[in-house]
């Protein structure tokens, strides 16, 4: 029997629901899969920049693409490597002079909201 975890709030169900989905794509297309977990390995891996400079700038595209799922996941990489509030909120207010209001809305809203939330799961 598989066991279910009842997400805390919607920033865990988000994560949640984006595992899920990359399992299901996993199953279904096992080498891409494989391939890309393996090139996004390596791209995240310490280098020149830091695995916390990584996520910040991975934050600030997912905002600009407006993609939901990746600014949760980046802003959860962003808080996993020690990001502070600061550089986040930088990162969104860099992000919204490149991309206006879209990014913006996204950074004062779901950023925000998440990072309530993320910090709340480590209570």
């Amino acid at each position: 029997m598989e066991h279910f975890h009842e997400p805390k709030n919607s920033t865990e169900e988000a994560l949640y629901e984006y595992k899920a989905g990359l399992g299901v794509f996993t199953k279904k297309m096992p080498e891409i899969a494989r391939l890309y977990n393996a090139f996004t390995e390596e791209c995240f891996k310490e280098g020149a920049l830091s695995q916390k400079d990584k996520h910040l700038i991975a934050l600030g595209v997912s905002l600009h693409a407006q993609d939901e799922y990746c600014i949760i996941y980046h802003l959860k990489g962003c808080l996993d490597q020690g990001a502070s509030e600061d550089e986040i909120l930088e990162t969104v207010g860099v992000t919204a002079a490149f991309g206006g209001g879209a990014a913006m809305s996204q950074g004062v809203t779901l950023v925000q909201e998440a990072i309530d939330e993320l910090n709340q799961l480590k209570q």
